[in-house]
């Protein structure tokens, strides 16, 4: 978006001319230009219909009408009418032409008069449409609070304040993009999180060269970070829960909540943080600790089961008499590697119809079309049952996990492996296994000083014990 340089001049009609031109007065009709004659005086007002309620603006235009002295054109006539005559809880004055602009597009109201010089009020009474915030679909919890983010910047760091109660959290304010110009905010305690790196990301933030953050955090975490494309592991961690926000906040860790967009992204990231579940504390330690412990492996063992089934099939000579079970007695009549290609492409298949079949109809969609499409996948030869098994708990149990994005990463680490393995054999397998250490390892994120293998890289045993075990929280 152009900035503008001008300044409000002391005549009012070329104010309103200028203000015309800027805001294409006339094209859009949801942007109102109200003008009143009041005692002689004329005042015009700028608002978008939707930010504003019509029942506020009338509410001024009554008050208005009661009053006779709007200022005498002299130097700080706008701010004395401001702080003496406008009933609304936030006001400000200025002369700058590309802050009305932004802030009249941002939903406030720009009131112009004869008597107010070369100034401007700007009137912050807008309203945005919000839903209600309601527990997020993708990060549901046994126990706790259900309320989740909404797409509106303030109802969020409201929810935030509601949690933290202390003078030290602190909401920065940050204008993201040339022509979506997207409030942004970081959230973050004084006394725990590094000053430096806060100063990093708001300086990447003011620095962003981006034309608008049309998908939120993405094309923000897009214009922070810039990917390798051949690295899928996620980059920013996100929630869409304010208790973990909060806890997050507490711990030293920095917020970064964007208009439009119901999610919080914290910063910096590790990988074993995306293995972190609310629920882990809404339970006793020892349930929590359980909890954690199951998820850490059943995951982690989505990335090597298949692979290592493949590898072992390649050996089946070899395989002592007590592991001759994984041998399937039917391997069917495609190869065994072209049948698991062919279900990791069946399974994610599966996803697309039932993101998009009514709601009504998706979870029978997925649930019977699974079933059918296995079923007759075995009768005909294609695949073989053992390949079902392996295949269905390894998307069953890609679930333990909230993020997409670090399970699809595994996803591809696995379809690596298997290639791998199928090619070069024991040797592949190891070269994929270290291949995907080094992903890993070498991960770009906006971390600053810690490593994407924090608590190992650099170590820290108390860190690392609070990842595996659910330990009491302490004062």
């Amino acid at each position: 978006m152009e900035v503008f340089t001008e300044k409000l001049s002391s005549n009012l009609d070329k104010n309103i001319a200028l203000m015309d031109r800027l805001l294409h007065y006339g094209d859009s009709f949801d942007l109102i230009r109200r003008t009143m004659h009041i005692n002689g005086t004329r005042l015009v007002m700028y608002y978008i219909d939707g930010f504003v309620k019509g029942e506020e603006i009338q509410r001024l235009m009554l008050y208005f009408v009661t009053l006779k002295d709007f200022g005498d054109g002299s130097a700080g006539a706008a701010r004395r009418f401001a702080e003496g005559s406008v009933p609304s809880a936030e006001v400000d004055v200025t002369d700058s032409v590309d802050s009305i602009i932004t802030m009249v597009l941002s939903g406030c109201t720009a009131l112009f008069c004869e008597g107010f010089g070369a100034e401007c009020i700007i009137i912050d009474a807008r309203t945005y449409p919000a839903r209600q915030a309601t527990e997020p679909e993708n990060d549901r919890v046994m126990r706790g609070s259900r309320d989740g983010f909404v797409e509106t910047l303030i109802f969020n760091t409201a929810m935030l304040r509601r949690r933290i109660r202390d003078p030290r959290m602190t909401v920065q304010y940050v204008n993201c993009g040339r022509s979506s110009r997207t409030d942004v905010a970081l959230c973050y305690m004084k006394d725990k999180a590094d000053t430096d790196y806060v100063q990093l990301l708001k300086d990447k933030l003011e620095n962003m060269d981006a034309d608008s953050l049309t998908l939120g955090h993405e094309s923000i975490a897009e214009t922070l970070i810039r990917k390798r494309w051949y690295n899928p592991f996620p980059k920013i961690r996100t929630t869409e829960r304010p208790d973990a926000a909060a806890a997050s906040v507490l711990e030293g860790d920095v917020i970064l909540l964007c208009d439009n967009s119901p999610e919080a992204m914290i910063f910096p990231t590790c990988i074993f943080d995306f293995l972190q579940e609310t629920d882990d504390y809404y339970f006793p330690p020892l349930t929590g600790t359980y909890l954690r412990i199951v998820r850490q492996l059943v995951f982690w063992s989505t990335m090597f089961v298949t692979p290592l089934w493949y590898l072992l099939l390649m050996h089946a000579a070899i395989l002592p008499e007590w592991m001759q079970f994984i041998v399937p007695a039917d391997s069917g009549d495609l190869p065994i590697i072209l049948q698991l290609y062919l279900t990791e492409f069946m399974i994610d298949g599966l996803k697309l119809a039932s993101m998009n079949t009514p709601s009504v109809l998706s979870n029978s969609l997925s649930v019977v079309g699974g079933l059918m499409l296995g079923e007759f996948a075995v009768e005909v030869g294609w695949l073989c049952s053992d390949v079902i098994l392996y295949m269905a708990f390894v998307s069953i149990a890609n679930f333990t996990q909230s993020s997409y994005e670090l399970g699809y990463a595994f996803k591809f680490m696995r379809m690596l492996l298997l290639l791998l393995t199928a090619l070069l054999g024991t040797w592949g397998f190891v070269a994929g296994v270290l291949l995907v250490i080094l992903l890993i390892a070498t991960n770009k994120t906006v971390n600053g000083k810690r490593s994407y293998l924090y608590p190992f890289i650099p170590f820290d045993g108390r860190a690392l014990a609070r990842l595996v075990f659910r330990l009491r929280k302490r004062d």
